[in-house]
């Protein structure tokens, strides 16, 4: 199959790429395209091997590679994001890089990604929670969408919340400021869908609800006191309770996990996976309003979000993983939905370094981020900040999961 995508590989005795059907695990590969198109292999054993990319028209640079966090491993990496090369902490499976490796390759952790099974629905008295290394040989289908959710491991470190003030669409609250954040944290690969809400809490509370199409979109219409309640839920940052009849109330006691909505801090962090640029995949806007950089990662208004009463997903929000994912493989950080935060809202978040920042004390409005379908592009920036009642539902406000490990 690769021999027929005109694959090249690099042949060490000859010092020369090749064409080639064939690529070992340690290998990355120049495929070109005469279309962009989808491709998945897999290997014996699965878990040791697999490969899923995305691939553009013309000659694409691809590996093998598992997800893989490189700081302690005394690896250098250059990722290629279509301007220039970068060096990169996190080598995402699909991906191509040059690298330097000090030693040996390392299987990544069995753990990297959190999956929970939720296939008996509402009615269930617990719902099987298991892991894996990598995504699977055909990558996140339609069942990690709707009857399972699936979590990933983001690994501790620092960064630059906070955008300069030279970039296109910036707005004031939004002063640059080093957060380091101590510990690992899942986070779901997808925005919560309305079939996982359904199979959870038994309802259908979404603006966007034609029964062909709404399994797979993004859950809206629901509120941060129907996420974690309005009571015991309602009392962050002093604790992290929940109402036991939320949704967080029912996936803690049916999973014995603590899963919430995740800090700002936490949310910026995974949404910029290393990038420091107005958008995750190493670009800027172009454009305040419309911007073809931002097409290529989510459902804004310039593409396709300008009409509320469409039946199907030609308009409104769209099917979760529709665009392309950032280093860490999270998909929809920009646009879709606004999501919901733990955070009370802050006019400014300040210059001073943070750790592990838990917002203001208090407050009369909840942080949202990322942006939605109606938004114009410098909503969707990745340090764009949004706030509204934490009773208020609107057809633009969704969220994702997460789960600090402690």
């Amino acid at each position: 199959m690769l021999l027929s995508k005109g694959a090249m590989t690099l042949e060490a005795s000859r010092k020369a790429y090749v064409f080639s059907g064939d690529l070992a695990a340690s290998q990355a590969c120049w495929i070109y395209c005469h279309e962009a198109e989808e491709i998945s292999l897999s290997g014996t054993p699965l878990e040791e091997f697999d490969f899923a990319a995305r691939l553009k028209y013309g000659w694409n640079f691809v590996g093998p590679l598992y997800d893989c966090n490189l700081p302690s491993l005394g690896t250098i990496a250059w990722c290629w994001n279509g301007q220039c090369f970068y060096q990169a902490n996190v080598l995402r499976a699909g991906l191509g890089y040059y690298l330097h490796w000090s030693g040996e390759y390392i299987v990544p952790p069995k753990d990297t990604y959190l999956i929970i099974d939720l296939s008996a629905g509402p009615e269930a008295t617990s719902y099987p929670v298991s892991y894996r290394s990598t995504p699977p040989a055909y990558g996140w289908t339609d069942e990690y969408k709707t009857t399972k959710l699936v979590l990933r491991k983001i690994p501790a470190g620092a960064f630059m919340m906070g955008s300069p003030e030279n970039e296109l669409g910036r707005y004031g609250a939004e002063t640059r400021h080093r957060v380091t954040l101590t510990k690992n944290f899942y986070i779901g690969v997808f925005e919560v869908t309305q079939k996982q809400w359904e199979r959870v809490m038994g309802n259908w509370p979404s603006h966007f609800k034609n029964e062909s199409y709404r399994d797979t979109r993004p859950v809206e219409m629901v509120g941060y006191s129907n996420i974690r309640g309005s009571t015991a839920g309602s009392c962050w940052p002093a604790n992290n309770l929940v109402d036991a009849d939320s949704f967080m109330g029912r996936l803690r006691a049916k999973t014995r996990l603590t899963f919430d909505l995740p800090t700002e801090a936490q949310w910026e962090y995974a949404c910029r996976a290393s990038a420091a640029t107005a958008l995750n995949s190493g670009k800027d806007l172009t454009d305040e309003k419309e911007c073809p950089n931002l097409a290529e990662l989510g459902r804004y208004k310039g593409n396709g979000g300008t009409n509320s009463t469409a039946d199907d997903t030609s308009y409104g929000t769209n099917t979760v993983g529709c665009y392309t994912p950032n280093q860490w493989g999270l998909y929809d950080m920009h646009g879709n939905v606004w999501e919901w935060c733990l955070d009370w809202s802050q006019d400014d978040l300040g210059s001073s370094a943070q750790t592990d920042p838990r917002g203001a004390a208090d407050g009369s409005f909840r942080v949202c981020r990322g942006g939605s379908w109606s938004g114009i592009a410098s909503y969707c920036r990745s340090a764009a900040r949004g706030w509204i009642s934490p009773s208020f539902t609107l057809n633009i406000r969704g969220f994702r999961l997460v789960s600090t490990i402690p």
